[in-house]
């Protein structure tokens, strides 16, 4: 015996439906169809679909990010992701930001933590001999350290250095994790680079062989 009406049961089926819609759009088929469309707008200045999908690693990205980003032009989604990889996974301030913290804001000394935003990422820290942390942040041309996106991955996927910083100690970057990061995928290493052209420029070239001038 039926206890709907005709009404109901076309209530119940196009209910059905929806539901059916909805979980077909969330299985692994159509997620990685989503991924591939994301991949392709790695290279332009669309949104893609990050957002679209709530990716937190984005929002936090933005979140923590210690600096004003310069947005005009680039691609949002990967800024936020990139903040994100270098803020809160990379520990990129602990070696190209010198001090790393504001003075009464260092995190070790059990003091709220204020990261040093004026010298964010220009380098500076000595580790060993002549190793010094160089200056990530853009140049007057606003590629990050003056590198292009494809000369950025090729140093991280190598770790040669392309100033020859340390002949004595071959062609390789010192000290800088490149062995773990270049494991990364190109789209984490492409926000990385996108966050990088976003930042503040900040004068100064130290650890490099022959200084250049005015940065900014």
């Amino acid at each position: 015996m039926s206890f709907m009406s005709s009404s109901s049961t076309r209530f119940a089926l196009r209910f059905a439906t929806l539901v059916a819609a909805v979980t077909l759009s969330a299985s692994p088929i159509a997620m990685a169809r989503d991924d591939g469309r994301e991949d392709r707008h790695d290279h332009g200045h669309e949104n893609g679909h990050d957002e679209d999908r709530g990716d937190s690693r984005i929002q936090q990205g933005f979140k923590i990010a210690p600096v004003h980003l310069n947005l005009h032009g680039k691609n949002r989604a990967l800024v936020g992701l990139g903040s994100y990889i270098v803020n809160a996974v990379g520990g990129c301030n602990d070696c190209h930001t010198q001090p790393a913290y504001e003075k009464g804001g260092d995190p070790f000394l059990g003091q709220q933590k204020r990261v040093n935003a004026a010298g964010y990422l220009a380098g500076g820290r000595i580790f060993f001999g002549p190793i010094i942390s160089r200056n990530i942040t853009p140049e007057k041309s606003g590629l990050p350290a003056g590198l292009t996106r494809e000369e950025f991955v090729k140093l991280i996927r190598t770790g040669i250095d392309p100033d020859a910083a340390h002949p004595q100690f071959g062609p390789y970057l010192q000290v800088m994790p490149w062995p773990v990061y270049q494991d990364m995928t190109d789209r984490d290493l492409h926000a990385v680079y996108e966050y990088l052209r976003s930042i503040p420029c900040v004068e100064g070239d130290p650890g490099a062989p022959t200084p250049t001038g005015p940065r900014c």
